[in-house]
């Protein structure tokens, strides 16, 4: 029997499609209900690893913590990561099959179709619920041939779709009418409510258009979610805003800044470090003066040569030169590790064209990228004040040298030891492979006591975030329609 399945479409990118399934998935799990988050086809920088060893959206990772569930593959079936204007790494069932450009991906299609139905038909074996979430907007009438993100899963599947829309960018009643208008018949029809996201003020002025709305469409407002100051959750891709100048200054806060590369990922690993009230943060865009800072942290890349042109004609170089020669500390992680060693070999041509690239060389170490991407959770203790630390492995390269000798972590995956990265010699710089680093109060604090913060202070990052999952689940229940939930979700009555 198939999983009663519902879909969480929404007129642009950002409208809230993400944030309204981990808040659905919650909400579910408060009512004892087993659920299943999904996305056929996800397009995203950020990325975590799976319990079964795979890759996928960092968005359905934190939907799968919604739903107290381990994050897996069949989660997110196909992920694109963006290498270049035109092409991306293709990943199906948490494994890259190669790069593609756009043309040769949408030729693709019917195979990444049938890596869907796959997954989606083992969570219909293992879930009763399934909420699915859709990739930017349904009427993109150019990608609308052969879609298995948006509307082509929904009718394939044979589900319901609610439609999101954020009011607070503006034009929320032309988004959802325009959106609804450019859609099938049949298509139509799937549609069984809209709910607006990010809503503030009075909803009484705010009722009339509703009205309107729900006259003109024939489709129920299911809901008005409000605009919840100072939520997070972990971005599917973009980057949080301002890019710049995000810290808020004051006396004694750290000072920390991160270049963001045109490929940069898994910039999720600063989010703890941008809601540290002891840390002055800004993300520095290329071209933008470089501020003077206590710690400059150079981010994952997935097109590690490239960037590293990029950051050299930004004069990112001399300023960390100039950064180092007055005290500053400097860490890498992932693909920063590999630009602060002395040469990046790509001989297979696996992030752009093959060749090799000269690194800024502040680390006696080499790096040859390969096919064979390094995908694993990983536990225990950073070198520094030996504290304790979690996270994760997501890197094609392999680096060797003199500079590895002194590592950054000791770790263990499976029962099965082993040291990564490095700290120089003088005490300076620190590079590493994990992802999550700053996710660990004691080695944050360790960290940033080393950067030169005293008397630090870190929150614990795991419970905001499961804090803020929960103020989704209450928005849920105080400001969408109940007995429309029951309904859509084929709960009983009992179930409020």
């Amino acid at each position: 029997m198939n999983a009663i399945t519902v879909m969480v479409q929404g007129t642009t990118s950002d409208a809230g499609k993400s944030t309204l399934v981990a808040a659905l998935c919650r909400h579910l799990v408060r009512q004892g209900v087993s659920v299943v988050p999904f996305k056929p086809q996800n397009m995203a920088l950020n990325s975590a690893v799976t319990k079964d060893g795979g890759e996928i959206g960092r968005a359905q990772a934190v939907q799968a913590q919604a739903a107290r569930l381990a994050p897996h593959t069949d989660m997110n079936p196909v992920l694109l990561k963006p290498n270049s204007d035109t092409g991306a790494q293709v990943i199906i069932h948490g494994r890259a099959v190669g790069n593609m450009e756009a043309l040769e991906y949408h030729a693709y299609k019917q195979t990444a179709r049938a890596a869907v139905l796959e997954s989606y038909q083992r969570l219909c074996e293992q879930y009763p619920v399934i909420v699915v979430e859709g990739a930017g907007s349904p009427a993109e009438i150019n990608l609308r041939e052969g879609d298995i993100a948006n509307m082509g899963f929904a009718e394939a599947v044979d589900c319901k779709v609610i439609l999101i829309a954020d009011i607070d960018k503006g034009g929320v009643f032309a988004h959802l009418v325009g959106t609804l208008a450019l859609l099938s018949e049949s298509e139509q029809a799937r549609v069984v409510g809209f709910v607006i996201n990010r809503f503030r003020g009075d909803i009484a002025l705010l009722q009339p258009g509703l009205d309107w709305l729900e006259l003109r469409t024939g489709k129920p407002v299911i809901g008005v979610l409000p605009f919840l100051h100072g939520l997070h959750l972990e971005a599917e891709d973009a980057l949080p805003s301002p890019v710049y100048g995000e810290g808020v200054g004051g006396e004694g806060l750290l000072r920390v800044i991160v270049p963001v590369l045109p490929h940069i990922s898994n910039h999720t690993d600063f989010d703890p470090l941008r809601l540290h009230p002891q840390i002055e943060f800004s993300y520095v865009a290329m071209g933008e003066p470089i501020p003077p800072a206590d710690l400059i942290i150079l981010p994952g890349s997935k097109s590690v040569r490239s960037d590293l042109d990029s950051l050299r004609r930004a004069g990112w170089e001399a300023a960390i030169q100039r950064h180092l020669r007055y005290g500053g500390k400097l860490i890498g992680i992932c693909g920063g590790l590999q630009m602060l060693g002395l040469a990046i070999h790509d001989p297979l041509g696996l992030e752009g064209e093959p060749g090799s690239s000269v690194g800024l060389g502040f680390l006696e170490l080499n790096t040859m990228l390969d096919s064979e991407k390094q995908l694993r959770n990983v536990s225990g203790t950073l070198s520094l004040e030996a504290t304790p630390v979690a996270g994760y492995e997501i890197h094609a390269g392999i680096s060797t040298g003199a500079a590895l000798n002194n590592p950054a972590l000791q770790l263990e995956h499976e029962g099965v030891a082993f040291s990564d990265g490095a700290i120089s010699l003088d005490g300076q710089i620190l590079a590493t492979y994990l992802h999550g680093l700053f996710e660990s109060t004691p080695a944050t604090d360790a960290l940033l006591r080393w950067a030169g913060l005293r008397c630090v202070v870190t929150p614990d990052y795991q419970a905001r975030r499961e804090a803020d999952i929960e103020r989704l689940a209450d928005a849920v229940q105080s400001h969408l329609d109940k007995a429309q939930l029951r309904i859509l979700f084929g709960l009983g009555e009992s179930n409020a």
